[in-house]
């Protein structure tokens, strides 16, 4: 196992040398209470923890850092916790995203300024899975992932209750006068009724499930639910697994390749994942030199059916039903050869070795390819003039009849101007337009808020729909459903074509052949562009600043651009002496 000599460890140049700034290092730890013993002969291990009082994802976070440390003593290593920003989706404004690659850096230079030979990456609420992995993979340092774990299932009045799908399902009951003021305050305190991550398979059911598809984490730990005992184990194992990785020099570069980064998005596919999945997997993938593209995704979801019957794309279970029936190892099982089996794992062995044990225990839960949710996987990838670098649509999460539509485009150009439509019980609007909101991407956001899965109009709920075509520059949350492209690149913000169009234009939707148009002449769209004045940007300084001048569109993964691998060279380790 010893196949890295321990003065090659990063550490050792900070505590080994007999020279005084060495000294000066030893002498700084001894005054927090180590000695020689802690470190000499030992991998330094940092323990990312995303824990914070404003993120109810994390909130076992303190008790389980507790326990990766014990793992870590155990294997013979010094752990040292290390805090990094939480990104809490539901309370962090204006939106997560705005921060992820924020994190992404402050992980980088966290692991490079400091002494460490390896790291745990503690994290699972949406954007701080890709945030810590983009970040440790653009170090390079042996690292594991950790996931925070699922929920257990929300509960109220004999129904189970799945975090945010079941939010908008009751919200539009609610607007539709079906449910009491009592019955959506029953609902509130009954939808996440433990810490740990949404129960759906929202974006961080999605984006754990890609880190251990990726080969990040232990076979099956991101499916256990985050109240579990074996949560409390699982994060031991990951401890004491970091230090053996130190040893072997196990690097991210030999886990992540275009195998793994394939290997993921099977895996997210069949799991029936969330649409932000492909910004974050475009994101992960190009920072670990994979140039994954929009239209690998859509290759891999047409030959990958949804095998997870869990919500918002399947109908009847929640994460914690997928971990009784098996976990992510199961569903792995059950695509078989549609995965590189041969992929290597941070657990030192490959992904058939991982799965070889695996049972499936409720083939209802995690379906055979020969009996799916759905036929195709999850996503969709749509072009067409209005939008010429690509949208996303989740197919398996909508009703069948808007596979192709046809219909006229009702325009916001705000969110405060779309809800003056959706709430307007007489809008002049009906099920076959195509609302759209606009000036709601990366840059026009800013940070490419939540927005897309917009509520339906007052007007279409009282005459009784639950779904219609709706359109924007925007994301929407991974627990979301409905016939929503999402993430029109370029969005308006910046002059793509959303920008310049008029309420009353036809739109044509086409699911099956992935196009998506208005049908205007290319005359035509010239000659609004020359009209078009570009909006005053959202920010004059700061961070702000900074992410509107480098942010990255939604088809290349909303990295900034000076982080790309083909930026520049790499940056050197620190000078110790």
């Amino acid at each position: 196992m010893h196949k890295k000599p321990y003065d090659q460890f990063r550490s050792a140049r900070w505590f080994g040398p007999d020279d005084l700034r060495s000294f000066g290092h030893r002498s700084r730890a001894m005054q927090m209470g180590l000695s020689r013993e802690d470190w000499e002969g030992k991998p330094v291990i940092a323990i990312l923890n995303t824990w914070s009082e404003l993120q109810p994802c994390h909130m076992h976070f303190k008790d389980r850092v507790a326990f990766v440390k014990k793992g870590v003593l155990q294997a013979g290593g010094m752990p040292v916790e290390i805090p990094v920003h939480s990104l809490g989706e539901q309370l962090l404004k204006p939106t997560a995203m705005l921060y992820r690659n924020m994190v992404a850096m402050e992980v980088e230079e966290v692991l490079r300024a400091n002494p460490v030979d390896g790291a745990v990456l503690m994290g699972g609420c949406d954007k701080s899975t890709p945030a810590l992995v983009m970040g440790a993979v653009s170090m390079g340092l042996p690292f594991i992932y950790l996931p925070a774990g699922p929920m257990l299932r929300g509960n109220y009045a004999g129904k189970v209750l799945g975090s945010g799908a079941d939010a908008w399902k009751y919200w539009d009951e609610r607007r539709a006068g079906h449910i009491s003021k009592e019955e959506w305050q029953g609902l509130e305190g009954g939808i996440a009724r433990s810490y740990g991550h949404c129960m759906t398979m929202g974006t961080a059911s999605t984006m754990t499930a890609i880190a251990e598809g990726l080969g990040l984490c232990l076979p099956g730990a991101s499916s256990i639910p985050a109240p579990d005992v074996n949560h409390q184990r699982m994060s031991a194992a990951c401890g004491r697994r970091i230090v053996d990785m130190v040893w072997q020099d196990l690097t991210p570069d030999q886990i992540i390749t275009q195998s793994s980064v394939a290997n993921a998005v099977t895996v997210a596919m069949a799991t029936g994942c969330s649409t932000n999945a492909i910004i974050h997997l475009i994101a992960m993938a190009r920072r670990s030199g994979v140039p994954l593209t929009l239209d690998d995704l859509d290759a891999i979801g047409r030959t990958t059916p949804v095998i997870a019957n869990i919500r918002p794309s399947g109908k009847d279970y929640l994460m914690e039903d997928f971990f009784y029936a098996g976990g992510l190892p199961a569903l792995m099982k059950e695509l078989g050869d549609k995965l590189d089996l041969d992929a290597m794992t941070v657990s030192g062995r490959t992904v058939g070795q991982n799965i070889a044990g695996a049972t499936n225990y409720n083939s209802d839960v995690i379906r055979s390819l020969r009996n799916p949710v759905y036929g195709e996987g999850s996503l969709a990838v749509l072009k067409g003039n209005l939008a010429p670098d690509g949208a996303v649509i989740k197919p398996a999460a909508m009703d069948a009849k808007f596979m192709t539509h046809r219909g006229p485009a009702m325009v916001a150009n705000s969110y405060a101007e779309l809800k003056s439509i959706i709430d307007d019980p007489q809008a002049d609007i009906t099920a076959d337009h195509v609302l759209i909101l606009r000036n709601a991407g990366p840059q026009g956001g800013p940070g490419m808020p939540e927005w897309g899965m917009i509520p339906m109009p007052q007007k279409l709920l009282n005459e009784g729909h639950r779904d219609m075509v709706r359109l924007s520059d925007a994301r929407m949350s991974g627990t979301s459903y409905g016939a929503c492209i999402l993430h029109v690149a370029p969005e308006a913000f910046v002059g793509g074509p959303l920008a310049l169009i008029e309420t009353g234009d036809m739109i044509s939707l086409d699911i099956p052949n992935r196009r998506l148009d208005v049908e205007l002449t290319e005359e035509q769209l010239a000659k609004r562009r020359q009209n078009w004045v570009p909006p005053k940007p959202h920010y004059e300084r700061g961070y702000g600043w900074m992410f509107l001048k480098h942010i990255e569109q939604a088809d290349k993964g909303c990295d900034f651009d000076f982080l790309r691998t083909e930026f520049g060279a790499s940056v050197p380790e620190p000078e110790i002496n």
